[in-house]
């Protein structure tokens, strides 16, 4: 399995300097220069993961070349996307968005095409909840996924069979770690196990209700933290037993010996995913039909497992991933979060949270 840290890989495009993209052309045959595709992934090792395993691949497959694009966070890339359409620009032709993201740019409309999922057939691997649509027809399709998890320290707590456990003050007295993030998926966390789900940030009550339980866990927090290091290094030492963090990077700490184990309770962990979406403007439909079905396919979603650290978006039982390795970057269930909401009511849901964690 390869050793990486996701997020880091991830946090390394957001340092590109500006917002332009560097891009190189992944070697291919003569006879691939007739077909080509821009790609926009995150820059780093995962972006050279993609080229070194998952381009040739597919160049390989489909005689099509790739030129690799590398694209910042989803946020700033979608300001680039969009001051490049309007100038007629198309700097990448297929790139990945966040599901935030993916809304935000439907909602401004004239940036993404539609996409002919009848030339993807792998993609009926993917649960529908991964094929993103909006009134101009499916304009999303997912790449790879992510969790963050439950942890604990085995050596001090036995393993919760419920988050609502973590509001036990016999168990969890000032020993919890969770991010200070109001859009951490913590308030999803509390919607699946006290609430209805997705369905409790509908309104500003069911919202108010969510940060409320959110306030009954702060005696049992001793770390809310804002950088990753901060919840590593206070697993590492012991400050924290338990709380929320990212799965790969878990099971990469546990590897390395310290005592950090991850848990998929019965509600389950946040999951988020990435989605291949092409630019409206692009030529490449044809070629990027091609790229997505490819990316759909179990084995490829299996590769990207493996050598990327990627939660796969198609069933386990789809792959050849052994258990161990399935259990390394994903599990089941997953929770939603509950992206609409975050939008809608970004403001009002961030004001509430800082006032929770003040204690106003």
């Amino acid at each position: 399995m390869t050793r990486m840290n996701r997020r880091t890989l991830l946090k390394t495009a957001g340092s590109v300097a500006g917002m332009a993209a560097a891009s190189s052309v992944i070697g291919t045959p003569l006879i691939a220069q007739e077909r080509s595709l821009k790609i926009g992934s995150y820059g780093g090792y995962f972006e050279n993961s993609f080229k070194e395993f998952v381009y040739p691949a597919f160049t390989e497959a489909t005689g099509i070349a790739v030129e690799s694009v590398t694209q910042p966070n989803s946020t700033d890339w979608l300001v680039t996307m969009t001051q490049a359409t309007q100038a007629g620009n198309v700097p990448a032709d297929l790139s990945l968005y966040a599901r935030d993201t993916m809304i935000k740019a439907s909602r401004i409309g004239g940036l993404l095409a539609p996409l002919n999922t009848k030339a993807m057939p792998a993609t009926s691997n993917l649960d529908p909840y991964f094929v993103f649509e909006d009134t101009t027809g499916p304009i999303g399709v997912g790449a790879m996924s992510w969790f963050s998890a439950m942890v604990i320290n085995p050596e001090e707590v036995e393993a919760p069979t419920s988050w609502a456990e973590f509001w036990d003050s016999s168990k969890f007295e000032a020993s919890l770690g969770l991010s200070k993030n109001f859009n951490s998926q913590f308030l999803d966390i509390i919607a699946a196990t006290f609430f209805e789900g997705e369905a409790t940030f509908a309104t500003k009550d069911g919202i108010m209700a969510l940060i409320e339980k959110a306030a009954e866990i702060k005696p049992n927090v001793a770390l809310w933290w804002s950088a990753e290091s901060q919840m590593e290094q206070s697993m590492k030492n012991g400050d924290v037993i338990g709380g929320q963090y990212y799965l790969d990077v878990s099971n990469l700490m546990a590897l390395d010996g310290f005592p950090i184990k991850p848990i998929f309770p019965k509600e389950g962990n946040p999951q988020d995913y990435g989605s291949w979406c092409l630019s409206s403007i692009s030529d490449k439909g044809d070629e990027a039909a091609e790229f997505i079905n490819f990316s759909s396919d179990p084995a490829t979603q299996a590769l990207m497992s493996r050598k990327i650290g990627t939660a796969p978006l198609v069933a386990q039982s789809k792959t050849d991933l052994t258990d161990d390795e399935f259990a390394f970057v994903s599990g089941t269930p997953s929770i939603k979060p509950a992206y609409e909401a975050y939008l809608d009511y970004e403001t009002f849901i961030k004001e509430s949270w800082d006032k929770m964690l003040a204690g106003a």
